[in-house]
């Protein structure tokens, strides 16, 4: 089999995680697993494995040293498909140059392409010089728990990794306005991902005599309020850094722009703000209202209105400082405030040797890249791994234009034959370099 007729077989496996238990299809998980040892049969028979969870997998790749392992990181499970697509997303369709499907970016494509790399290299005889363990969950897109299992895996094993290596950042294309070069970014912390729930509770009654401000016009209220009322913004170092290093690259006078701006933070800040949704979303915790629920008809007054809130809070601010920041904003009593899900921002992993070894295969793999940290705004299963390492990083050794940045999570999600193919080499070359 190619590599190309490897990445295929896996793609075609619909391995969609979903919160339903009942909607879950472990059948489609299990065929993967035989999927996998098929395609990589080396792999499966000198490195060791441990299944976690329901079909998490945790490989052990014994180095001629114990000292200093190294965990590569990816997962099996895709989100549901939805949207009109150019080839259906389970079909994996090569056509000129360009792989379709569900996966082929998150994350399928970093999975196998790290799979054939340690392929290759056993066929060639490769001993790494440190121990290397492959960690795959199997529910990342729905926040699971595989992750943490391999992590107290890890634990138990004794095991304190080097540095650990996600999905993440990627060889990006059209990252920067005025900046022809692509960049190379590699995550050394991400945002917190916390949720809550609004909740209002009322009377109700016929819609006919409504009282005023019932439960929905105190949702409302506190919505809007919210959405006047951001949190306080500073850009990260992370993300000082990256401007730092784009900023030689651009034209002018953006070039002049963001050189002045990398000298004062309170500049890049307010450049960040005002640049746009996504760029603002580098410099403060955003606050997004995400689901809302109401009256089951039109002519009841809802006796309950609920609203969903997203939280991603960024590194130097606290989870506690951000819902303090809700409570204090919303000013209403009356509108109770519950934590669905907590989680920290990630601590930023160093530059130093280990940052510099991913650097280094990067620039040697795309030397027309521009090689940067920076800040993560999505939530990873890197980020439980931060528990027994210092250095947790994120980076997805593929070229991504923004078009097939955006697909992530869409529609249409593609990867050119190319791009999965340097990828291979790009993995295959930070295990050697260990």
């Amino acid at each position: 089999m190619t590599p190309i007729a490897s990445f295929q077989a896996l793609l075609r496996i619909p391995t969609v995680s979903t919160r339903d238990a009942e909607a879950w299809d472990h059948a489609a998980f299990d065929a993967f697993h035989q999927t996998l040892r098929e395609q990589f049969p080396l792999l499966h028979k000198h490195l060791s494995v441990t299944r976690v969870g329901s079909h998490g997998l945790l490989f052990h790749w014994a180095g001629t040293s114990r000292d200093r392992p190294v965990v590569l990181m990816a997962h099996i499970d895709v989100v549901p498909v939805e949207g009109e697509w150019t080839h259906p997303p389970f079909d994996a369709v090569v056509e000129d140059g360009i792989i379709w499907g569900r996966g082929t970016l998150d994350c399928k494509g970093s999975l196998a392409a790290i799979c054939q790399a340690v392929e290759d290299l056993l066929a060639d005889g490769h001993t790494p010089a440190q121990d290397v363990w492959l960690s795959f969950g199997c529910n990342e897109e729905v926040a699971g728990d595989a992750a943490p299992l391999a992590v107290e895996e890890l634990r138990r094993r004794g095991v304190i990794p080097w540095f650990v290596l996600d999905e993440g950042g990627a060889v990006a294309h059209d990252a920067f306005p005025g900046v022809e070069k692509p960049i190379a970014v590699i995550g050394v912390t991400e945002k917190g991902v916390t949720s809550l729930e609004l909740r209002v509770d009322g009377r109700g009654g016929h819609a006919s005599t409504p009282a005023p401000l019932g439960p929905t016009a105190r949702i409302a209220r506190a919505i809007t309020r919210l959405d006047r009322s951001p949190m306080r913004a500073s850009a990260p170092d992370a993300t000082v850094e990256l401007f730092r290093r784009a900023a030689p690259h651009a034209k002018t006078p953006m070039r002049y722009a963001l050189s002045a701006a990398v000298r004062s933070r309170a500049l890049l800040t307010r450049l960040l703000l005002l640049a746009g949704p996504e760029p603002a979303a580098m410099a403060r915790t955003t606050i997004a209202v995400t689901t809302l629920s109401g009256s089951p008809a039109l002519n009841v007054v809802a006796a309950r209105a609920t609203a969903g809130v997203n939280i991603r809070i960024l590194v130097g601010d606290t989870m506690s400082e951000a819902i303090a920041h809700v409570r204090k904003v919303i000013d209403d009593p009356e509108v109770s405030i519950r934590v669905v899900d907590a989680g920290e921002p990630s601590p930023s992993s160093p530059l130093d040797e280990a940052f510099d070894l991913i650097a280094a295969t990067t620039e040697e793999h795309f030397p027309h890249a521009v090689t940067s940290p920076y800040v993560m705004m999505a939530a990873t299963d890197a980020r439980h791994f931060t528990r027994i390492s210092d250095r947790v990083y994120r980076f997805t050794p593929f070229e991504m234009t923004k078009a097939q940045r955006e697909s992530i999570h869409t529609h249409d999600e593609h990867i050119t034959v190319d791009a999965y193919l340097k990828g291979i080499a790009w993995y295959r070359t930070l295990i050697e370099r260990l």
